[in-house]
């Protein structure tokens, strides 16, 4: 097994990139890759929901990996989401994640058809299979994949000695608690990342050993603060810092718009970083969308100077 200790900590999930056309942008991919290192976080989760995967070719997201690699490797924790809606071509994006050098892949389960265990088991193993040196992540997002990770299902993936880790994106805390302490007894060592942003110090409280968000991009800093005040033992200071970062979260979502194109217009407000719109069919802004994202930047800064 390899060292887990690369996977414990704040691992913002990467957005898309486009440029002006709505074409992948390398150039954007690798601005924004050189952003999170600048920032010092743990890793990447690349090529997931924050990245618009599902909207995504296979092309595309070879070349967002890569130019993620050509930055990161050797400075941050990279973890690529592979999963298509069929097995040839997830299998195709495991195999060039070992290639460009991925410290794991990640895989939600298919969607649309409501398949029997066995075959979603069967799905992760050939995902696995495909990529045998590396490391692989369960996503569990049940709200969106609409199957949830199961029990019974995650006993059957244990039997794989590449699974190292679920990233947890249920709602109930509960299901972190069940997963490490199944995944540790089961492998010894076992890592549960915390989905849902707004309840990072419930899922570290109850066993996560960190973080994957699709707000950690537009607050790094944040949530660096909130982990290390977990560590800490600063639980009320945690508790004040959580209740300050929804509230910038809740505003995200307030928009018309899709919370992705106010992230991005965040970071171009707060860093100067452009990274293009959303693709569609998810919604880009509207005039009255860019103050929302402005005074949620502008809430992001004064959190900074309160907290960091």
């Amino acid at each position: 097994m390899s060292n887990l200790d690369k996977y414990k900590g704040i691992i913002p999930a990467f957005y898309a990139c486009y440029d002006e056309q709505g074409n992948v942008s390398p150039e954007r991919v690798r601005a924004l890759t050189q952003y999170f290192v600048d920032k010092g976080v743990k890793g990447v989760y690349v090529n997931g929901s924050s990245g618009e995967c599902i909207y995504q070719g296979v092309a595309e997201r070879k070349i967002i990996i890569e130019n993620v690699m050509a930055v990161a490797k050797g400075k941050l924790t990279v973890i690529n989401h592979v999963a298509c809606n069929n097995t040839r071509d997830s299998v195709e994006l495991a195999k060039h994640s070992e290639e460009v050098g991925v410290d794991a892949i990640a895989s939600i389960p298919p969607i649309y058809f409501r398949l029997p265990e066995y075959s979603i088991a069967a799905y992760w193993n050939a995902i696995s299979a495909a990529a045998p040196n590396t490391d692989f992540v369960i996503y569990n997002i049940p709200q969106l994949a609409g199957t949830a990770l199961t029990m019974s299902l995650f006993a059957e993936m244990m039997k794989n000695p590449k699974v190292i880790a679920v990233k947890n994106s249920s709602m109930p805390t509960q299901d972190i608690q069940m997963f490490k302490a199944a995944g540790k007894a089961a492998k010894g060592e076992f890592v549960v990342f915390n989905g849902p942003d707004e309840q990072f110090v419930a899922g570290r409280a109850i066993g996560a050993d960190g973080g994957i968000g699709g707000t950690y991009g537009v607050m790094p800093e944040l949530f660096l603060k909130l982990n290390e005040m977990i560590v800490a033992g600063e639980r009320e200071k945690a508790t004040e810092l959580q209740y300050d970062i929804n509230e910038i979260i809740y505003k995200m979502c307030s928009s018309h718009a899709n919370m992705y194109a106010v992230a991005k217009e965040m970071l171009r407000v707060n860093e100067g970083l452009d990274i293009g719109g959303v693709r569609e069919p998810l919604e880009n802004l509207q005039e009255a969308d860019k103050a929302i994202a402005k005074e949620a930047a502008a809430m992001v800064m004064a959190a900074k100077a309160k907290y960091c």
